[in-house]
């Protein structure tokens, strides 16, 4: 994190009810976020390959696993500044690769790969801006949480719908579809909404070294 703070209480809930972040690396639930992280590729490739009983076992287990590590971390006093980096990064992993292997196996449509993975393109290059201004990644935005949950939903439905081509599975493939395009709406509106945060903690810095530079 750099040296900036952020104004508001705009850390959300979690913070408040959670340990005071520690700066430890071996921990055991980092231990299973870097197993889950490691799991995303195997659950890729099991989709592309249409191994896609397989890749349902794999995500559920890598999806329990993010519900563990963040009980273990909270009631065994084991949150670390490394472990909340891990969690959006694995989510973010999931989502984009399991995209990329949904529409290879032609299960997804392509432009909704790219609307999500541009708006991570995006993100990035804005974290990477605000660091040069000594300010860390912005708070998380419930809307962006809600966008990444409709998105992950979605993965599992996709491949559940694919099993056959009865019209059961085919309404649960519209209803994935569906899920993954609100899930992108969220995701692209709370990607603005960081902008205008990021834009916001930019013009008051340029404006305070202005001001700072003018009284010297």
């Amino acid at each position: 994190m750099g040296s900036h703070t952020y104004d508001s209480d705009r850390g959300g809930e979690d913070e408040a009810f959670s340990p005071e972040p520690q700066n430890v690396i071996w921990t055991v639930p980092n231990a299973i976020s870097f197993l889950r992280i490691l799991s995303i590729p195997v659950i890729a490739v099991l989709i592309s390959k249409r191994y896609l009983i397989w890749s349902l076992v794999v995500l559920a287990i890598s999806s329990a696993s993010d519900g563990v590590d963040g009980y273990i971390a909270r009631r065994f006093d084991q949150v670390s500044r490394i472990g909340q980096i891990l969690d959006p990064i694995a989510d973010r992993l999931l989502i984009i690769c399991s995209m990329l292997a949904l529409g290879w196996a032609h299960i997804l449509p392509w432009w909704l790969l790219i609307v999500v993975g541009l708006r991570d393109v995006v993100m990035l290059l804005e974290v990477l801006l605000l660091a040069q201004y000594d300010y860390g990644p912005l708070p998380v935005h419930f809307v962006g949480k809600a966008g990444t949950a409709l998105l992950l939903m979605s993965v599992p439905v996709l491949i559940v719908a694919d099993l056959s081509v009865r019209p059961f599975f085919q309404v649960l493939h519209l209803i994935g579809v569906a899920g993954a395009i609100w899930g992108a709406s969220l995701y692209w509106i709370a990607g603005l909404i960081y902008i205008l945060q990021g834009y916001a903690l930019l013009h008051r810095d340029i404006r305070r070294r202005s001001r700072r530079d003018h009284v010297d």
